[in-house]
């Protein structure tokens, strides 16, 4: 195993390099000169000039990137044109919103994912499973930018039943001990800040789980199906087991085992999926802060924005791979 973990992150290691190197050329080919937007539009084309000198981005772009990648070499992700402040500090900052949205629309998609797949199982080709799997199909297809925005109208607009925007209610803001609100909320014992975060937090969540949740589905209905009809299945139903036991105890735990590699390949794919969820909802995670590093042409933001969340992609992949391997033995045979 730690063979194979080994080989592993050396294979993370070109792709972690690719995705650094296409974002730099990307950020100095197709963005605007930060001298410009530094200096704003009145500007003169000299101080423009001066300061582009300043900032090092006269040089030519393979000197910019062999300089980049020694202070990434140093752990120096740079600092932030705008804010002055190192990237670094900024992203971990704004790190535990993040965090918090991806494991809250998880654990709601994967819950009410996988409890469909298990009813589409075991009522198979039934009216329910038909009009689910029309269903999941279409929240899959679903753009998470449009469906964030009808959900801002019908719910926080209309029905005012939730908030539009934020990550909590300035009036009942829980002390900050961890970063995660519904964290330092419990330990405070702030429980009107506690609920006050979930209403902020449903609506982007649940723009994020939609698409989740009909993967959660499909995946958990197919695995299902496969584990119904093995022959242990049948030899339970043979002797009298309760058919609830039969799914509950038997054909569930098995099926759930393919199920974790959905859950882990997703909640890395959320850190970089809901960079635009972030924005429409004004969220402070790492998704809207390198948003506003692509408006700004904030060099740094975005490269070291995108590298982090890179590296969590490919190591929640990993550890999902790893953890795979000790649910199911015969993958470490």
């Amino acid at each position: 195993m730690l063979k194979y973990i080994g080989k592993r992150v050396l294979m993370a290691i070109p792709v972690i390099w690719g995705i650094v190197t296409i974002v730099f050329i990307l950020m100095r080919v197709f963005s605007h000169s930060p001298a410009f937007l530094l200096l704003g539009q009145h500007a003169t084309a000299d101080k423009v000039a001066e300061l582009t000198r300043y900032l090092g981005l006269d040089q030519p772009i393979w000197k910019q990137y062999l300089i980049y990648l020694g202070q990434l070499l140093r752990g120096d992700l740079g600092t932030s044109l705008f804010t002055k402040q190192p990237v670094l500090r900024e992203i971990m900052e704004r790190m535990p919103a993040t965090i918090e949205l991806a494991v809250f629309s998880v654990i709601m998609s994967s819950i009410i994912g996988v409890i469909l797949g298990i009813a589409c199982a075991v009522k198979q080709n039934s009216a329910l499973d038909r009009i689910m799997q029309v269903t999941g199909l279409t929240g899959i297809s679903l753009p998470r930018f449009w469906l964030g925005l009808i959900l801002i109208i019908w719910l926080a607009v209309r029905a005012k039943l939730l908030p539009v925007s934020g990550r909590f209610d300035f009036m009942n803001q829980p002390k900050n001990i961890t970063g995660f609100m519904l964290i330092d909320s419990a330990l405070t014992g702030n429980w009107k800040a506690f609920g006050s975060t979930m209403r902020y937090m449903f609506l982007p969540a649940l723009t994020i789980a939609v698409a989740s949740i009909g993967s959660f589905m499909r995946y958990t209905r197919s695995t299902m199906l496969e584990v119904i009809r093995q022959d242990y299945i049948r030899t339970a139903r043979a002797k009298g087991v309760p058919e609830s036991r039969v799914v509950s105890r038997h054909a569930l735990k098995n099926a759930l085992i393919p199920v974790v590699t959905i859950i882990g390949m997703e909640l890395g794919g959320l850190f970089s999926g809901s960079v635009l969820t972030e924005t429409i909802f004004a969220w402070p995670g790492v998704g809207q802060y390198i948003v506003n590093g692509i408006n700004n042409s904030d060099y740094a933001v975005v490269q070291s924005g995108c590298m982090l969340v890179a590296v969590i992609s490919v190591f929640m992949n990993l550890a999902v791979d790893v953890l795979y391997g000790y649910l199911d033995p015969r993958i470490r045979y």
